[in-house]
C-alpha cells in the first residue's frame, strides 16, 4: 500500500488563492494577531510552521474538486518552517496535519466551523486541539482528541479562558488595535496571565524597559554627585 508520501500530486493546478477576501477586517487582523504573538513566542525555533487563511490540501478528490479549505490559523510542530509554502498539502510535507486549529467564526461560517470542520479535523486531520472564537459573544469554544480518538469539550476556567495544551498556553480576550483595526481579538496568554506579546510589542516593551533602567541609573548618579557635594 503506497505511503502518504508516495501519492502522486493530484492532475490539477493548486491554486494559492481564490481571490474570495476574509469576512471582514477584524478577522484578518484577528488572524495576524494569533500568528505574530506565536512567532514571537517561539522566536528561538526553526522547526515548525504557522499558517493563516491559507488553502489546506490533504486528499486528491478534494483538490480535484477544487473544495477548498483553509483554516483561519493553524501551527504544525516538527516541521521546517524555514522553507516558504504558497499552501499546506499533506503529500509535500510527509503527512503531516496541524497540531492545533483556531477558526474565528462569522455569521456565514459559523455553523460549519462547528459542525463540518470541527468533523473533518476529528476524523481526518486528527488535530489534537481545535479551538472557535467568536467575536459576535465574545466567547471561546475548544475540543481536546481524547483517550478514543474523539473530540472531548475543553471546560473553559472562570476568565472564559481555554488552555491550550501544545503550546503551554491560554486563549483569552484582549482589547486594543491591530493592523489599525480595533477590538476585542482573541490572544494568549502564557501560565501566569501576562500578554503573549507580537514582535512589534515586545521590542516596544525592551526599549521600555531600556529606558526605565537608564533613568534609574540618571537619578543614581545625580544622588551620588548629590551627597559627595554635600560632603
Amino acid at each position: 500500500m503506497a505511503t502518504v508520501t508516495e501519492i502522486p500530486l493530484p492532475n490539477v493546478e493548486l491554486i494559492e488563492s481564490d481571490g474570495e477576501p476574509l469576512e471582514t477586517l477584524w478577522h484578518l487582523a484577528a488572524i495576524s494577531l494569533l500568528m505574530d504573538s506565536i512567532h514571537f513566542h517561539l522566536r528561538d525555533r526553526t522547526n515548525y510552521f504557522v499558517g493563516g487563511n491559507m488553502f489546506f490540501y490533504f486528499s486528491q478528490t478534494q483538490a480535484r474538486n477544487r473544495d477548498y479549505r483553509g483554516p483561519d490559523f493553524f501551527y504544525v510542530d516538527e516541521v521546517d518552517g524555514r522553507r516558504r509554502r504558497d499552501y499546506w498539502a499533506v503529500w509535500d510535507e510527509d503527512g503531516r496535519y496541524p497540531d492545533v486549529i483556531v477558526e474565528l467564526l462569522s455569521p456565514s461560517t459559523a455553523v460549519v466551523d462547528r459542525t463540518f470542520k470541527k468533523d473533518l479535523y476529528e476524523r481526518t486531520f486528527r488535530t489534537p486541539e481545535y479551538f472557535c472564537y467568536d467575536p459576535a459573544t465574545e466567547t471561546f469554544e475548544g475540543w481536546r482528541l481524547g483517550r478514543h480518538g474523539r473530540y472531548e469539550a475543553i471546560v473553559a476556567d472562570e476568565r472564559g479562558w481555554l488552555r491550550c495544551e501544545r503550546f503551554e498556553l491560554w486563549m483569552g480576550m484582549w482589547t486594543g488595535w491591530h493592523k489599525g483595526v480595533q477590538g476585542v481579538f482573541p490572544r494568549f496568554y502564557d501560565p501566569q496571565g501576562r500578554l503573549v506579546f507580537t514582535p512589534v510589542e515586545g521590542e516596544a516593551q525592551r526599549a521600555e524597559a531600556a529606558e526605565a533602567e537608564n533613568a534609574r541609573l540618571k537619578a543614581q548618579v545625580a544622588e551620588l554627585k548629590r551627597h559627595s557635594s554635600a560632603g
